[in-house]
C-alpha cells in the first residue's frame, strides 16, 4: 500500500513530478516552453494553505492527504455520454476523457468557415504563439497546469465570423478506484468583431450517481483562457458537475479589447471540493463583462469562488450576481474584487452575492470588494446571508402545499434567475431538474 502524503509540500512535488511525465501531445517549441517555465514557477511558489488570506476559508488538507496517479487513456462507448450530450450542439461539440482528446467522440461538421475546433496537436501554430499561456500572474495551481500541458481544446473564430451554433467542450471524467490527477486546458480566441457561444462542461462518467461519494478520489486542475478583440463577444456557460469524491480547482482568464463583450453563466453543483478563480482584465475602453453564477452543494462540500475585475479603461461595466444554496454541513466561500484605478472613469460596477442556507450546519464566508480610486464612477456592492422566510413557508402551505413542496418552490425560484440566463434550453431544463432534485433532498 502506497503510504499517505500529509505534507502539503510533499504533495505538491509529486503533482508537479507527475505533471512533468505526461508526454506532450504534439512536438511543439511553445508547448515545451511553457511546459518548462510553469514548472520553474511552480518550484518557486508556494503551496496554498489556510495561512494565506486568498485561501483562509478553504482547506487544502484533503486533498494533499491523497496519493494521486497520472492519468490514463480510457476508451468510452458514445452511448455513455448520452446524459451529457446537448441537442443544440450535436455536431459541434469536442470531447476529452481523462484530460486526453477523444475524436471519435467528437463531432464539429456543423460549425461554419472561419472557426476552428481542435486539440492542441491540430491547433494553428500561431493561434498557439500569439495567445497560448499569454497571462503571465503567477500562481500554483495554474503553474502545475502549464507545467502538465500536453493536450487541451482550441476554439479560435476569425474576425468577423458570427458561430450561432453552440460549442460543447466535453471534459469527462471515468471515476475509478485508483486516483487520478487531470489537468485539462482550453484556449479561445475571438478576434474583431467575432461571436461565439461557448459551453464548458466538466462532467463524471460512474456506475452510481456521480454526486455520491464513494472514496473513488481525482482531481481536476483546470485552466481556461479566453481572449477578446476589440468589439467581439463571447457568452461562455461554464458547467461543473464532477463526482461527489472529486476535487475540482480551476482558473478562468479573461482579456477584453475595446468594445468586446464577455458573458459567463457558471453553475456550480458537484466535487467534494471546488474552487474557482476568476480573472478578468480590461484592456480598453467601453468593455462590457456579466458575471452570473449559482453553486448549490450540500452534505461536506465545498465551494469557493474568487472573481478578480480590473477596470482599467474608461466607460467600462461589469455585472455580476452570484448565488448560493447551502444544504446539511457545506461550505460556501465567495470574494468578488473589482478594480477602478484612476483611469477607469465613467465606470458602472455592481457586484451582488446572496447565500440562502437551507440547514442549521450550513455555513458561508462572504467577502465582496470594491477598490475605487477614480472619482466619475457608478459603483455598488454588497452580500445578503439569510435562511427560507417562515412566512412564505406559511403561505405555500395555507394554499394546500406540503412543506417539502412549498420548500422546493422557495429554493427553485431562488436559482431560477441564474439559470434562465443559459442560453441552451436543453442545458437549462436539465440543471433546473437537477436543482429541484437536490431540494427535496
Amino acid at each position: 500500500m502506497t503510504a499517505i502524503i500529509t505534507k502539503p509540500e510533499q504533495s505538491g512535488e509529486l503533482l508537479l513530478k507527475l505533471s512533468r511525465e505526461t508526454v506532450p501531445t504534439v512536438d511543439n517549441s511553445k508547448i515545451l516552453e511553457l511546459r518548462e517555465s510553469g514548472a520553474s514557477k511552480a518550484h518557486e511558489l508556494a503551496i496554498p494553505g489556510r495561512k494565506d488570506e486568498e485561501w483562509q476559508f478553504t482547506d487544502l488538507s484533503q486533498l494533499w492527504a491523497i496519493d494521486f496517479r497520472a492519468p490514463q487513456t480510457v476508451t468510452i462507448d458514445k452511448n455513455a455520454l448520452a446524459t451529457f450530450l446537448l441537442p443544440e450542439a450535436k455536431n459541434s461539440r469536442i470531447v476529452f476523457v481523462n484530460g486526453i482528446y477523444q475524436p471519435e467522440l467528437s463531432d464539429i461538421s456543423a460549425l461554419p468557415p472561419g472557426v476552428s475546433v481542435s486539440n492542441l496537436a491540430n491547433a494553428q501554430k500561431d493561434v498557439l504563439v500569439n495567445y497560448l499561456g499569454k497571462e503571465k500572474t503567477p500562481e500554483f495551481f495554474t503553474a502545475l497546469n502549464q507545467a502538465g500541458l500536453s493536450d487541451g481544446a482550441v476554439i479560435h473564430v476569425t474576425a468577423n465570423t458570427v458561430v450561432t451554433t453552440p460549442i460543447h467542450l466535453l471534459f469527462i471524467t471515468v471515476v475509478e478506484e485508483i486516483p487520478r490527477f487531470y489537468q485539462p486546458h482550453s484556449l479561445i480566441v475571438a478576434e474583431t468583431g467575432a461571436s461565439v457561444n461557448i459551453i464548458e462542461n466538466y462532467g463524471a462518467l460512474a456506475e452510481y450517481c456521480s454526486d455520491l461519494p464513494v472514496n473513488y478520489s481525482y482531481f481536476t486542475n483546470a485552466v481556461t483562457e479566453i481572449y477578446l478583440e476589440a468589439n467581439a463577444e463571447v457568452i461562455h456557460t461554464r458547467v461543473q458537475r464532477e463526482s461527489g469524491d472529486g476535487f475540482h480547482i480551476g482558473r478562468t482568464i479573461i482579456e477584453q479589447g475595446r468594445d468586446s463583450r464577455y458573458t459567463l453563466n457558471e453553475i456550480n453543483l458537484g466535487a467534494k471540493l471546488c474552487r474557482h478563480n476568476l480573472d478578468i482584465l480590461q484592456k480598453g475602453e467601453q468593455t462590457e463583462t456579466n458575471l452570473h453564477g449559482l453553486a448549490m452543494i450540500t452534505g461536506q462540500q465545498t465551494t469557493d469562488t474568487h472573481s478578480a475585475i480590473y477596470l482599467n479603461h474608461p466607460h467600462g461595466i461589469a455585472n455580476q450576481l452570484h448565488k448560493c444554496i447551502v444544504d446539511g454541513s457545506a461550505h460556501a466561500i465567495f470574494n468578488g474584487k473589482v478594480f477602478v484605478p484612476k483611469p477607469a472613469q465613467l465606470t458602472n460596477a455592481s457586484q451582488l452575492n446572496r447565500n440562502l442556507l437551507i440547514s442549521n450546519k450550513a455555513r458561508v464566508n462572504t467577502k465582496p470588494e470594491l477598490q475605487i480610486t477614480a472619482d466619475n464612477v457608478k459603483c455598488s456592492h454588497g452580500a445578503t446571508v439569510s435562511q427560507l422566510e417562515a412566512d412564505d413557508l406559511f403561505y405555500l402551505q395555507s394554499r394546500g402545499l406540503s412543506t417539502d413542496t412549498a420548500r422546493s418552490l422557495l429554493i427553485d425560484a431562488f436559482s431560477a434567475e441564474i439559470l434562465a440566463k443559459i442560453p441552451l434550453e436543453s442545458l437549462r431544463q436539465r440543471l433546473g431538474q437537477c436543482v429541484a432534485c437536490r431540494s427535496v433532498e
